[in-house]
């Protein structure tokens, strides 16, 4: 048990320090992000180590079951293809033009309109998406109005990270604990939207306190003619979303399972914009896009991750960490210890860490733990940076914007909104369960 300990722990420790003091690894000419480098050099230490069987890691990694790592990693990585579609045809951009023109003539306004569109396209793509997508766009609208960004930048990043809670497909914590039990979209939305809608409701509260003096003052807005070039583009990559979506509620109710359906979408958009493309002889630089930009990385990672866990597993560890937080009030200790958890060692493997600790639950208990877990791992996202890959991502992105917004910063900000937040949407979840 101390040997699979001491390398779960390094393995997490070391990725954190790379996230903020290395976060990039150079080999030659080839830049690699250092996270996941670490943890699949940490699950390689398990593997030598004997710490898991090679037989178990085989049996466990191609099992005809939900909580299959490939299965979970084609579902995300399919439905945030679909999202980078959307983006790369200007869908996300044209949106977010729109929004700031209707509300130019008032801060408020524009903070009221910021926040109903971030939560909508969250609630439908993913909130990684929507982060990477928006945050330039607001970096640069600030700054031609004359206005600070922060109030802004802040209410983006945790609006994406709190109605990410909504449907299963929002945030791959989600997609992970949720499949990994079986959950169905229809039975996952029944029970998280309610929670979601509170965490959204004082949220806004508490962001609207935050940042009302800044908001009083007038903007200069210039404005911005944003056009979708390519209509039928759009109108394909929104149809096939839509659709998507539709098919992933009524699936387990027709014998199809979630990543078959997300997988079917993704290929049937390369195919009909692949034959678009080719009969109008140009290249699919959409597709080459989508190819680029989906999150490769966070295969290695999770299939990493997975082994580390079911080291720990193995040899004890997940058992004693679930016999410490017991079978009372499980709602608020698996709540809390996912949420703080997420900022020790991010909100993936925490998940994959949770979803292994909550084995020994059934029925009732094993419900309120999970959901309990998806809310820790979605808000965990904004106390620090290190609660999410989102985070991570944003205050890189900040910086190539030249906005000042230091880990202090996120701190203050993170905790005055996600520990209410965390509270209510907790209250409201024992109320629903």
């Amino acid at each position: 048990m101390a040997t699979s300990i001491i390398i779960g722990g390094a393995s997490c420790l070391l990725m954190i320090c790379g996230v903020l003091f290395f976060p990039q690894i150079r080999l030659g000419k080839v830049k690699l992000d250092s996270y996941w480098v670490i943890v699949l050099l940490g699950a390689c230490a398990m593997l030598l180590s004997g710490q898991v069987g090679l037989g178990f890691l085989k049996e466990q990694l191609f099992a005809d079951s939900a909580i299959n790592p490939f299965k979970i990693l084609v579902l995300f990585i399919s439905m945030t293809v679909l999202s980078i579609f959307l983006d790369e045809v200007g869908f996300f951009r044209y949106l977010a033009n729109l929004t700031l023109k209707k509300a130019k003539k008032s801060q408020f306004t524009l903070f009221a309109a910021l926040f109903v569109t971030v939560a909508v396209l969250t609630a439908f793509t993913s909130n990684d998406i929507i982060v990477l997508t928006f945050t330039p766009f607001i970096c640069y609208f600030a700054k031609n109005a004359k206005i600070s960004p922060i109030p802004y930048l802040v209410t983006e990043f945790i609006v994406a990270n709190t109605l990410s809670m909504v449907f299963i497909i929002g945030n791959p914590t989600n997609i992970y604990i949720g499949t990994s039990y079986g959950v169905t979209f229809l039975d996952y939305l029944l029970v998280m939207f309610w929670p979601t809608m509170a965490a959204a409701a004082i949220s806004f509260l508490v962001l609207w306190l935050l940042f009302r003096k800044e908001l009083k003052k007038v903007p200069e807005v210039e404005d911005e003619d944003v056009k979708i070039e390519n209509k039928p583009f759009l109108i394909i990559g929104l149809v096939l979303l839509s659709v998507c979506t539709v098919a992933l509620a009524v699936g387990s109710y027709i014998g199809l399972e979630m990543w078959a359906i997300s997988l079917a979408s993704a290929l049937l958009l390369f195919l009909i914009i692949g034959i678009l493309s080719l009969a109008q002889r140009r290249k699919p630089k959409e597709l080459l896009m989508c190819a680029k930009r989906a999150p490769w990385e966070l295969i290695p990672f999770v299939l990493s991750m997975f082994v580390i866990i079911l080291a720990l597993s193995e040899n004890g560890v997940t058992d004693k960490i679930a016999s410490l937080l017991g079978q009372e009030h499980i709602v608020w200790k698996y709540g809390v210890t996912s949420f703080l958890s997420a900022n020790l060692i991010n909100n993936i493997p925490m998940s994959v860490l949770f979803c292994s600790v909550m084995s020994g639950l059934e029925g009732a208990s094993l419900q309120a733990a999970l959901y309990a877990s998806v809310v820790g791992s979605n808000l965990g996202a904004f106390l620090t940076p290190i609660g999410a890959l989102a985070g991570i991502m944003w205050s890189s992105l900040l910086k190539e914007h030249r906005v000042r917004f230091g880990y202090i910063d996120f701190i203050k900000y993170g905790t005055a909104v996600s520990l209410p937040a965390l509270f209510v949407t907790l209250l409201v979840l024992c109320f629903v369960l």
